[in-house]
């Protein structure tokens, strides 16, 4: 199954979930105006402008003057898809509820603060590709076991493995479907590796995690 169609209503990705990122930044979490790192999942959407599919051209993103932005950088993900409806699920059924999985990259402006939201940053046309496809969730044994590989123009720029992330998938389905409930199509980008990666106009970004499938797309602007 291709993800062309595949998101209904919500890409929702959660931040914030690489533990080597949030021990760099303990520090800094414990200064005002919050004195202690996050205790619940930090997440934020990207919205339907943002959607884009394996292969698709990304925007380079632009000012408000309309001048291409000096920088931009690019995170990937697993992509949760929800199977069935998900509203108030205990962490030992949550990857009951998972209809499949597929690869999430996160096309955005460096980012600055982590104590306010970059709606400009991350909400850019065309900077959320999804796909290539959707593998079914009895293929994956343990999503946490699986590593996120991104490279750009050929080259290896990072690596997360997602036993390395703070919280499981199971957990973060839990909690999220705690928050709002989640519908059949929907996709939870569940974590980035806390480097993001510099990425020029008319760079060729690949993502790829073995056994779901390598999204593969190019900046514009060049």
């Amino acid at each position: 199954m291709t993800a062309n169609t595949l998101v209904n209503s919500k890409l929702v990705c959660v931040a914030l979930n690489d533990k080597s990122q949030l021990a760099a930044l303990e520090s800094t979490f414990n200064q005002d105006p919050y004195k202690k790192p996050p205790t619940q999942p930090v997440l934020y959407y990207k919205p339907r402008n943002t959607w884009s599919v394996d292969g698709a051209e990304v925007e380079w993103a632009k000012d408000f003057d309309g001048n291409n932005v000096p920088a931009m950088v690019v995170g990937a993900s697993l992509g949760v898809v929800i199977g069935r409806e998900t509203c108030r699920v205990g962490q030992d059924e949550a990857l009951d509820y998972v209809g499949g999985y597929t690869i999430v990259a996160d096309f955005s402006l460096p980012e600055e603060s982590y104590f306010r939201p970059d709606i400009k940053g991350k909400c850019l046309d065309t900077s959320a590709p999804v796909g290539p496809e959707i593998v079914p969730a009895d293929t994956i044994d343990n999503p946490d076991a699986l590593t996120v590989t991104v490279y750009v123009n050929g080259e290896q720029k990072n690596e997360f493995p997602l036993r390395n992330m703070q919280r499981s998938v199971a957990e973060l389905i839990s909690k999220i479907s705690w928050i709002m409930t989640l519908q059949p199509g929907e996709i939870i980008a569940v974590g980035f590796a806390g480097d993001r990666v510099p990425v020029a106009q008319g760079d060729r970004v690949e993502a790829t995690i073995e056994g779901v499938g390598t999204l593969t797309n190019t900046l514009g602007g060049a």
